[in-house]
């Protein structure tokens, strides 16, 4: 007898590579957060403005349609929803206005659900009848600048399938969800929390709207990734996709000829300068949009103001932003600022605020003297180590002891309390944010100057984080693959990974699908080109 075909292996297929580990699809979960999920969720579970390449937000109309209408009768600022009648899941069941009062449902509920949503904080109230297609957004007053923000990409999930596993009508999801009531939201929330995480993927739970879902996890942690035949929009033109976690080996995804894209944080990687990747990969670095930004405990050491102003005074920004540029070999600024991107030409008019905390302040910073603060960042990053490092000299001499706790399952979730040691893992996480949905603040206007400055003296008073540099990015891209647009926020290059496509003749043999694929395709993303609006922000 013939012998078996041995089964496909994930290695088989077109490979990205994305610089974090794959732990949940649900971005909006401090899990997700710290792990940046956007990068696998963005095109699984796509916001309700997409992120464009060159920091616009394109209306999604595959999915929703937002506008801002008419002050409520006591003057607060709504916006009006109204979901695409052709938006369902890939099991079928429509997108409902459920899916959108879950998430700002659980970021308006932080502890209980684990969530991380800022921005969920300007919403007053979410008008939503089970089952409907149209909602309302209602904003407190003063805030809502950001209302494109919202709903941001894996932060809006299927909450039928949370409803189904709990035995419950969507009916009495609302109500429960608008009672705001712990006791009737406890299991809610813990599905929410830990049913979207990847380690023990449930097909049932995974279902996804955007254009792509998950097939199934496999044994490295890579995600394989399917088009969803129930997306409205056009279908993905590669059949099956892996995205790999940053720890997988890299030198052996390239010599099986699984790597296509890579998603890296810092310079060029020493593998993408040996052969066949040089010849054969495209190599594009810059420096990107979000902060390299030091997050606080709010517990421990950190759970007082003043200790966090006094960590704050040894921060040495101006010599970290040097550490980074010279390991990255990209000039990446010092950032003083939190709700702008440091690139934002209004970040100017800010100066009074950002100067004074330029430098350091060893007096200040004495105040904490002979304590130690743990640092973690995801690990192993040479680069990372020798900005903690630099840190750990600029604040020796106020006799305030830094330690690298980096792991490779780092993450900001152990800045919350241990239950067993009522502490925090670490005191301080170092990661990458963007500034527009990490702060609740008004928009970056001219005419809003004087309002950001109050945000930023606030900020810098309450010091929930700290901003340290731009973030350098480098990717390396399959010189056969068509349609690639680099982009440095959260979604990362994947942003329109299902507009990419496979030329017909590869330059490199290997195991790849070359022929699954079209190519000479529009880059742009799947929204119908006719409803196409762009947002300047």
């Amino acid at each position: 007898m013939p012998a078996t075909p041995a089964p496909p292996k994930s290695t088989d297929y077109f490979g990205y590579q994305v610089p974090s580990g794959l732990v949940t699809t649900n971005a909006g979960s401090a899990f997700g957060a710290a792990s940046n999920a956007q990068f696998l969720s963005g095109r699984l579970y796509p916001a309700a403005f997409l992120p464009g390449p060159d920091g616009q937000l394109i209306p999604n109309t595959d999915l929703v349609t937002a506008e801002e209408t008419p002050p409520t009768p006591e003057g607060l600022r709504q916006i009006h929803y109204s979901i695409s009648p052709h938006a369902d899941f890939s099991d079928g069941v429509p997108v409902t206005c459920e899916d959108f009062l879950l998430a700002y449902t659980a970021g308006s509920m932080p502890s209980l659900f684990g969530a991380h949503l800022p921005l969920a904080h300007d919403i007053d109230h979410l008008d939503c009848a089970a089952g409907a297609k149209d909602f309302n957004v209602v904003l407190k007053p003063g805030l809502g600048d950001r209302w494109r923000y919202l709903f941001g990409p894996g932060s809006v999930l299927p909450s039928h399938v949370i409803a189904d596993n709990l035995g419950m009508s969507q009916e009495d999801l609302v109500a429960r969800l608008v009672s705001w009531d712990p006791a009737q939201i406890g299991d809610i929330a813990h599905l929410w929390r830990w049913g979207f995480m990847l380690g023990e993927f449930d097909p049932q739970m995974q279902v996804s709207y955007g254009p792509f879902v998950i097939d199934h996890v496999g044994p490295g942690g890579e995600v394989i990734l399917v088009p969803n035949k129930s997306y409205y929009g056009d279908q993905p033109h590669i059949e099956k996709l892996v995205v790999w976690p940053s720890y997988a080996d890299t030198a052996e995804l390239i010599s099986n000829g699984a790597l296509r894209i890579a998603d890296t944080t810092g310079g060029v990687p020493d593998w993408a300068t040996q052969p066949p990747v040089e010849a054969n990969f495209e190599v594009v670095s810059e420096v990107g949009e979000l902060t390299e930004t030091l997050i606080l405990s709010d517990s421990g050491l950190f759970s007082d103001e003043a200790a966090r102003q006094a960590f704050a005074a040894c921060v040495d920004q101006d010599r970290l932003a040097a550490i980074s540029s010279e390991k990255s070999g990209m000039a990446v600024t010092p950032v003083f600022l939190h709700s702008l991107r440091h690139n934002d030409p209004i970040s100017k008019q800010l100066a009074p605020v950002a100067e004074p905390h330029r430098g350091v302040d060893i007096p200040a910073a004495s105040a904490l003297t002979g304590t130690t603060v743990k640092v973690g960042y995801l690990g192993p990053d040479p680069r990372f180590a020798a900005m903690v490092e630099a840190l750990r000299l600029s604040c020796e001499p106020a006799g305030i002891n830094v330690v690298d706790s980096a792991t490779e399952s780092m993450s900001a979730t152990y800045l919350e309390v241990d239950p067993e040691t009522g502490l925090p893992t670490i005191d301080a996480f170092l990661g990458a944010v963007d500034p527009m949905t990490e702060y609740s603040t008004v928009d970056s206007q001219i005419r809003r100057v004087e309002d950001l400055k109050r945000a930023e003296e606030e900020l810098w008073r309450t010091v929930p984080t700290i901003p340290v540099a731009a973030q350098p990015r480098t990717f390396v891209i399959d010189k056969d693959v068509a349609n690639v647009v680099p982009y440095t926020g959260l979604v990362g290059i994947g942003w329109n990974m299902d507009r990419w496509a496979l030329n017909p003749a590869p330059t490199v043999s290997g195991n790849r699908d070359s022929g699954r694929a079209t190519a000479s395709t529009p880059a742009t993303l799947s929204v119908s080109s006719d409803r196409e609006e762009t947002v300047k922000e």
